[in-house]
């Protein structure tokens, strides 16, 4: 058990100055850069980030305006805005930060009897003055359980785990884990967003 216990790694604690420096209040969410074969994923990407980071305590500018208003400005693909300075894309909305968004991975790789599910997401904070001020990157991985099959004969659980398999390849709920990996990244992981100005009061 002390071997063990010996050989658990913390995770590291982040430099947090350049964030404390530049005492973020609005945070503007830009469109999402793509990187995986679904031309769908960035909308998807883009409507579950507003939450999470208003829970924490800032104010997001809405993303569906954000996009209407960069478009305007002839910025209409993720990857051109993301070469922008977070200065210039600040000074349109007048926000503190802008947050950068890339899909690195949203797919369902079949393998025998099994889809799994994979979602990887690179987040990177920059102040109005261009100083990057926070940064994560999140995998998620999801597998159908299986397992309530077991019961039955051993030719029907197969069949069973090949059909499941079979409709999560067809059709993958991305969903719940990019949910799951925003939280996991600005409220619950170990280098969190730190609480904003607006974070509501804990009540005892």
């Amino acid at each position: 058990m002390l071997a063990l216990t010996g050989c658990v790694t913390q995770p590291v604690k982040k430099d947090m100055s350049a964030f404390t420096a530049a005492a973020p209040r609005s945070i503007l969410v830009v469109p999402v850069v793509n990187k995986s074969l679904d031309v769908d994923a960035p909308n998807y990407v883009l409507s579950t980030l507003p939450i999470p980071i208003a829970e924490k305590g800032y104010y997001v500018f809405p993303v569906n305006t954000t996009k209407v208003v960069l478009e305007q400005e002839g910025f209409y693909e993720g990857e051109k805005i993301h070469e922008q300075p977070a200065s210039t894309l600040a000074k349109l909305f007048g926000s503190d930060a802008v947050l950068f968004v890339t899909i690195n991975r949203w797919d369902a790789q079949f393998a025998l009897i099994t889809t799994t599910v994979t979602v990887d997401f690179t987040y990177r904070l920059v102040s109005k003055n261009d100083v990057e001020i926070w940064q994560e990157r999140k995998q998620m991985r999801y597998q159908p359980d299986n397992n309530n099959n077991n019961a039955g004969s051993p030719l029907g659980a197969v069949l069973a785990a090949v059909i499941s398999a079979a409709m999560t390849r067809a059709a993958p709920n991305y969903m719940p884990l990019t949910r799951q990996a925003n939280q996991q990244v600005f409220i619950l992981g170990p280098n969190p967003l730190p609480d904003g100005p607006y974070k509501a009061a804990v009540k005892p």
